[in-house]
């Protein structure tokens, strides 16, 4: 959408060197999955793709929260299969590409043959920023099957720049085309974003894309610094759909980019028209910046964590807080979602201990 009326705001002139045109990807079916536990169901993948591919997004991530074959007791069970999401969203379409994650460990090289006979064309590896080793194989192999690779360094904040870059590199060594900065935590603030991107962007040949989280309230900005720095690939999600603070907001990523000076070839209004009437009335409750977010970008902790925090604080008796801030004090990451529960235990141990204490010094005083 271009304003022609002379009495809306002036679009902004992009700083110098900063890319005339950013690839706006929508992941409101993939990470958006997590706020919704992985229940969206092919007709209703179906019609958030259509609006999305009306609107001009021309890459929409589909399939299970966590990735491709992550439907499990231990992640959730979805309502379909990947296979099952995939031919919908690619029947939905005209122009738009349909991406799937694929996470080491997770994945299989079969689940993702059966997501590229589904019709996806585009896969995006994710590892810990500092498991790049991790992906060679998947990036190789998806490669010969003529698949578009993009790859997600999640975790990013807990790297430096530099040593992101080394991880990058390795990445852009195997084969991917685009190498992500993933601030999976919600954690980084927009000087370390733009820094994060900057040493990519120096360090590859590979394209440069940026994923972000809102849990400091910053995942616009952070997009936009990204682009100044040369990222040519921003995540977002309708209505910021995702987990624990959710994702940038893909229509207001839009409007941002326009204001900003750059080109998307996204269409606002259908864009808007699709959140409100189509993605709003799906959601279980609003995405909003709630303690256990903002307390998950504090403390440098994995998004998904998120509903299992709740889950054990509830169960053990103890503050959210302060499971996270020991979680993040211990360095988790994704794939360790079973020490919430250990340190919720712990913590429950600790408490139930020191009010055993503070009776018993209750006792001693009042025999005094």
């Amino acid at each position: 959408m271009s304003a022609t009326d002379d009495r809306m705001p002036v679009n902004e002139v992009r700083p110098e060197g900063a890319p005339a045109h950013v690839n706006l990807v929508d992941t409101s079916l993939r990470d958006g999955m997590s706020s919704v536990s992985h229940k969206f169901t092919p007709d209703q993948v179906a019609a958030v793709c259509r609006g999305l591919d009306k609107a001009g997004i021309t890459t929409i991530e589909v399939a299970h929260g966590i990735g491709l074959g992550a439907s499990s007791i231990q992640y959730g069970f979805a309502a379909a299969t990947d296979p099952e999401y995939v031919a919908a969203a690619v029947d939905a379409v005209t122009g738009a590409d349909i991406a799937v994650l694929y996470v080491p460990g997770i994945a299989t090289l079969p689940e993702l043959k059966a997501a590229q006979d589904a019709g996806a064309n585009t896969v995006r590896v994710a590892v810990h920023c500092t498991e790049a080793d991790c992906a060679e194989q998947p990036i190789r192999w998806a490669r010969e099957q003529g698949l578009r690779v993009m790859c997600f360094l999640m975790m990013s904040h807990k790297l430096t720049p530099e040593k992101l870059a080394e991880q990058a590199r390795k990445l852009d060594s195997y084969g991917a085309q685009v190498i992500y900065v993933v601030d999976s935590a919600g954690a980084l603030v927009p000087r370390g974003a733009a820094a994060r991107v900057r040493a990519l962007r120096e360090a590859v040949g590979a394209e440069i894309g940026f994923h972000a989280h809102n849990n400091l309230g910053v995942g616009i900005a952070n997009a936009l610094v990204a682009a100044e720095e040369g990222a040519l690939w921003i995540d977002g999600s309708l209505r910021g759909l995702g987990a624990s603070a959710g994702n940038a907001q893909t229509e207001v990523l839009a409007a941002a980019f326009e204001r900003a000076g750059y080109h998307t070839g996204v269409d606002l209004f259908p864009l808007i028209d699709t959140a409100e009437h189509v993605v709003a009335p799906l959601m279980e409750f609003p995405q909003i910046v709630d303690e256990t977010a903002l307390i998950l970008g504090y403390a440098g902790v994995y998004s998904t964590f998120f509903h299992p925090t709740k889950r054990a604080a509830r169960k053990y008796g103890v503050r959210e807080r302060d499971i996270l801030m020991e979680l993040g004090r211990r360095g988790v990451i994704g794939g360790q979602e079973d020490m919430i529960i250990d340190v919720a235990a712990e913590l429950s141990g600790r408490s139930e201990l020191s009010g055993r204490s503070e009776l018993s010094g209750r006792s001693e005083l009042a025999r005094a």
